[in-house]
């Protein structure tokens, strides 16, 4: 029989993360006959509009599914928009009757949100991961490409919506037939689990330098609180004064300036993704007062952070 894979779009879903689902579901077909079908849902069984504003129509809404298929839940920039009392009854008496569920992008917010990732290791799209953290604290949210964690698959979206499915294609039907399909995408390989969401520092950057591309990752890694300048340069082995030359060298910056940007861009990922309060996000971003982080955040964006939730 062959294996069928339910689509639910939520509005303002990610058509790349979608359409790369679909592809090498009717890739495989093409070469093996039918492996896969699949469905598009929505909740109300009517079209959805993408964050492209590109519309899909819908084959049904919150329809009864068979034991042993698997839903996959996907979602964009504001995942819990559209979520409701029904959605959560729905997705809870499928996960009972045994079907498969899985997030898109900002799927796994659904899944959380309704109670069901527990216990089980989560992909999202690397943009929402710390609001992720921030909303689901007892979760463990990775930086993966993807997650198959039993009956839990979630994903960062995107082109790792490819990698996914040839993971599952090549786990079901062999690593040859993955390979055939990956091959029709003008893939120069296929991507395993564990690699990085994101380009490397160094290629975001554009420097090559070890000890700053260090530094650099160092911050990312922590925002709260953040590392003063002298620790940084500690981690790296270098003088305070080296570590502000190399900054001035390669990025025109200074350290602290760098950083600051950074935990600024992190707080408004929080304050567009989240419910989390100005207090609560400057806290998560190590500043000191929600007085200092509105006025640096006004300085960088050109508004408030009240001003900039409301967009």
């Amino acid at each position: 029989m062959p294996q069928c894979f339910h689509f639910l779009l939520l509005p303002g879903f990610s058509a790349m993360g979608f359409i790369s689902a679909i592809e090498p579901l009717r890739v495989a077909n093409r070469f093996k006959g039918e492996l896969y079908r699949w469905q598009v849902l929505s909740l109300d069984g009517g079209p959805v509009t993408a964050s492209n504003g590109m519309s899909v129509n819908a084959d049904d809404g919150l329809i009864a599914l068979s034991k042993g298929a698997t839903l996959m839940v996907v979602a964009g920039f504001d995942p819990l928009q559209a979520f409701c009392a029904p959605l959560q009854h729905w997705l809870r008496r499928h996960d009972g009757e045994g079907v498969t569920l899985g997030g898109i992008d900002t799927g796994s917010f659904v899944l959380a949100e309704a109670g069901l990732l527990s216990g089980h290791r989560v992909a999202l799209h690397w943009e929402a991961l710390d609001a992720f953290r921030e909303s689901y604290p007892a979760l463990e949210a990775s930086q993966e490409l993807f997650e198959v964690d039993g009956r839990r698959i979630t994903c960062a979206g995107g082109t790792a919506s490819i990698d996914l499915m040839l993971d599952l294609i090549a786990q079901a039907h062999g690593s040859e037939l993955a390979i055939q399909v990956s091959e029709q995408f003008v893939l120069s390989r296929i991507r395993p689990r564990k690699d990085h969401q994101r380009m490397q520092v160094a290629t975001r950057y554009g420097i090559n330098n070890k000890k700053l591309v260090q530094v650099i990752g160092e911050m990312e890694q922590h925002m709260e609180p953040p590392l003063s300048t002298l620790e940084l340069a500690e981690l790296a082995k270098i003088t305070r004064r080296q570590l502000e030359r190399l900054f001035k060298l390669y990025l025109n910056d200074t350290p602290s300036n760098f950083y600051l940007r950074l935990r600024l861009d992190k707080g408004r990922q929080l304050l567009r993704q989240t419910d989390m309060s100005v207090l609560e996000v400057s806290i998560a971003c190590g500043f000191e007062s929600a007085s200092y982080f509105t006025r640096s955040y006004r300085v960088k964006f050109g508004k408030s952070p009240r001003e900039d939730r409301r967009v």
